[in-house]
């Protein structure tokens, strides 16, 4: 297999996780705020929200104004998971609640690396081969990679609310590659998504691996 000049890496389920579920962390947050509701109810309704909401995108937006949309974003998809879970009456201040929950997000606490991570980044950094992180998660992930101590690995970082383009769409594979003067063909691409990682990539011609983490590397 040919070595690639650059190896673009997706954040959640690839290079960490979150630790316990969103659920949980969902319900704990609550908690503080007088608010119960059962972590595993929380998290079947967040997912739910979570699939049914648009791509965080925008397009033609001022980038100093993508923050805010992105925090307005993600307001909505956790509003909608508590009304799925009929609790959102329990709330005297939701605003306030969203506020640190999002904020939260940004911090290391509620993400786990995984164990095969660090020492795979290292093993690469030392052959020279460029990384990025090619994600459709918002500009809070410069803080995560931060906090995780894994920002030091990549040399670009590629978000799709920046781009204006999600994953599987082609045109953010073409924005990651552009940043390290990349053909297709010369590039990896690692991710645990079928179709936004693994087929994404393989269209936008990028050799593609799927991430099973608890299978073996799917490489094709």
């Amino acid at each position: 297999m040919m070595r690639p000049k650059v190896i673009f890496m997706d954040a959640v389920g690839t290079l960490f996780g979150v630790r316990g579920s969103v659920g949980h962390i969902y319900s704990e947050i609550a908690h503080r705020f007088g608010v119960e509701a059962p972590a595993e109810v929380l998290n079947q309704a967040f997912f739910k929200a979570f699939a049914t909401s648009t791509p965080p995108i925008f397009p033609e937006v001022d980038p100093q104004e993508i923050p805010h949309r992105e925090f307005e974003w993600w307001s909505a998809i956790a509003l909608s998971t508590f009304e799925q879970a009929d609790v959102l009456h329990q709330f005297s201040d939701f605003a306030a609640f969203f506020g640190e929950l999002y904020a939260y997000f940004a911090t290391a606490q509620p993400w786990f690396v995984y164990p095969d991570v660090r020492p795979v980044l290292e093993e690469w950094q030392q052959m020279e081969i460029e990384m990025g992180v090619l994600s459709n998660f918002d500009s809070r992930l410069y803080a995560v990679l931060q906090a995780l101590d894994l920002a030091q690995f990549f040399t670009s970082v590629t978000i799709s609310s920046q781009v204006g383009a999600a994953k599987p769409d082609p045109k953010i594979f073409a924005a990651a590659l552009q940043k390290h003067q990349c053909h297709p063909q010369e590039a990896w691409h690692i991710g645990d998504s079928l179709k936004e990682d693994y087929q994404g990539a393989k269209a936008a011609g990028l050799k593609a691996v799927l991430l099973k983490r608890a299978d073996p590397l799917i490489v094709a």
